[in-house]
């Protein structure tokens, strides 16, 4: 039984989430009454049933803003709504007993006050036996490849395949729910496999009725990975509908847009484009403060200082020839089938890294895990850290592990190096902006562009990584950094579109936000760059990226 301050509690907090709420409830009916939707425009859908159950997380304001945007401009839209849909989804999935039921009736009372005035199509859950029964033998790896057919009534607007690649299409968000990258062939991970594939079979149907009524201009959805989104992408692919994701910028409140794949972050920077002095400037002073540890993603703020290297470290270095870091990324991010071009996944890779370390004790190599694997409630299950204890990694003389936790300067320890290597993190891309040689081993964001080293196969990368060990100096192509800065300007000023003048935080969940005191005025494409851009890219084709210095 709560005590009388905790009581306070929460109706403070039920207080604020009301308010919260209320204010895009507000927003909806003024951009309502408005406008009207043109009967002769083709409807544009939106879909996120991933981003969040309860509150307003920076994706769900991304998507809720966007579709409001368009409907002040009389486009028609259609919001695509989970309704108890799947009998097992990402983000209510408990991790300690998947038999456990999503929370629905919390998520759908979210979803009245976000689509409160919005044309909605609920998203249903009905079993099919049938297709339970052809899951019920199947061995893990026979679920990652399963594929199905449409129902024949479904299957007349497909251009390719009428076989579902259901498998596929669950497998990242299986991986992500259980921060993992190999998945244990038992019991309560097939359970997990077959529910999933389940609920996006029955959510295939359904959204396949709603495209082929509906004859959408565009799709809007978030990211494009986790299964309820991948497999209403992969439709509307099919058919060959123009299809958006979007996905956190890298500034604060900023978001991505794209056509491809948001979480692979496919940009175009001009051959031509070239940083002018006040561009650089702007770059520096960003840098500047990163290299301090000042900055943060999706609401994060992962370090808030940075230890330099001290009189231990300084003393174990100074009995080796060479310092070499080794930078890892999280289990999500090197598991996105996008990623695993060279390697097929990190570990092997780092199992590489750990044998040549033992045949080069003249070196000293330097394991440092990514600050995110270890974030309360999306720590990774399987870890950098447990790599190396089940390796006996930090048992050979020459290798310093360096936890997740441990607020070390990684950018003092990329000056100190003769070179740096990394599987796709973006310490990669500043390593090379700060003239280190980076011998990178998945395919990254900034891989797009020549910026670091970056061979093909596995044994064109060993070969490489013998030769940076034995040679004297490593001559880094002048391009490399030129084109680190002009990527890194991209992401930064162009393709991340700032909703800074909508929104806040909520004061509630780190990474949720609240709208700021706007009018339907703030979402017009003739006041907000923001909106001018997005609007331009779903109507018109256009890049997603801001064409001015904002």
């Amino acid at each position: 039984m709560p005590n009388p301050s905790q009581i306070a509690d929460i109706l403070r907090l039920r207080t604020k989430r009301f308010g919260i709420n209320y204010q895009v409830h507000r927003l909806a009916s003024q951009v309502s009454r408005r406008a009207k939707p043109d009967p002769q425009l083709k409807p544009i859908i939106f879909f996120n049933a991933s981003s969040r159950l309860v509150g307003i997380s920076l994706n769900a304001a991304f998507s809720e803003l966007t579709s409001l945007a368009l409907r002040l401009q009389k486009v028609p839209v259609v919001h695509f709504v989970c309704q108890a849909g799947m009998s097992r989804c990402v983000l209510g999935t408990d991790q300690n007993d998947f038999s456990k039921l999503p929370p629905c009736k919390a998520c759908i009372a979210q979803s009245r006050w976000l689509y409160s005035t919005a044309l909605t199509i609920p998203l249903t859950f009905q079993d099919n036996p049938q297709l339970r029964d052809t899951l019920a033998s199947l061995s893990l790896g026979e679920l990652m490849g399963f594929e199905y057919p449409m129902p024949e009534n479904l299957q007349g607007s497909f251009q390719a395949s009428t076989l579902v690649p259901l498998g596929q299409l669950v497998l990242p968000a299986i991986r992500w729910v259980l921060r993992r990258h190999h998945l244990p062939d038992d019991e309560p991970t097939r359970f997990l496999f077959t529910h999933y594939i389940l609920s996006a079979y029955q959510l295939a149907q359904s959204f396949s009725i709603l495209l082929d009524q509906t004859s959408p201009q565009a799709v809007v959805v978030f990211n494009g990975q986790f299964f309820p989104e991948a497999t209403a992408r992969w439709l509307a692919l099919q058919r060959g509908i123009r299809t958006i994701t979007h996905e956190v910028g890298l500034q604060p409140y900023s978001a991505f847009f794209t056509t491809g794949e948001a979480t692979a972050y496919p940009l175009h920077v001009p051959d031509d484009f070239d940083l002018n002095e006040a561009q650089n400037d702007r770059l520096d002073t960003y840098l500047s403060r990163r290299f301090q540890g000042q900055f943060s993603m999706a609401g994060i703020h992962f370090w808030p200082e940075m230890v330099g290297l001290d009189d231990a470290f300084n003393q174990k270095a100074a009995e080796f020839k060479q310092i070499v870091p080794i930078f890892t990324n999280v289990i999500f991010d090197t598991s996105q089938p996008h990623s695993n071009v060279v390697f097929p996944h990190m570990f092997a890779w780092l199992d590489l890294v750990l044998q040549t370390a033992r045949s080069h004790p003249e070196t000293l190599f330097v394991l440092r895990a990514h600050p995110d694997e270890a974030r309360p409630g999306k720590a990774s299950q399987e870890s950098v850290a447990q790599w190396v204890a089940q390796s006996k990694a930090d048992s050979l003389a020459n290798l310093v592990f360096v936890d997740s936790t441990q607020p070390l300067s990684s950018y003092e320890l990329i000056q100190r190096s003769k070179f740096v290597m990394v599987y796709n993190s973006t310490i990669g891309l500043e390593a090379s902006i700060m003239g280190a040689p980076v011998l990178c081993a998945g395919r990254a964001r900034f891989t797009q562009l020549p910026t670091v080293f970056f061979p093909a196969t596995q044994e064109q990368f060993q070969y490489q990584l013998s030769e940076f060990l034995a040679a004297e100096a490593i001559p880094v192509p002048a391009e490399f950094k030129r084109n680190a800065r002009r990527f890194l300007y991209y992401q930064l000023y162009r393709s991340s579109l700032p909703f800074g003048d909508f929104l806040e935080e909520d004061g509630i969940w780190q990474g949720f936000v609240r709208l700021k005191k706007i009018s339907p005025q703030s979402l017009s494409p003739d006041v907000s760059p923001t909106m001018k851009t997005i609007l331009d890219g779903i109507r018109n084709e256009g890049d997603f990226l801001l064409n001015v210095d904002l």
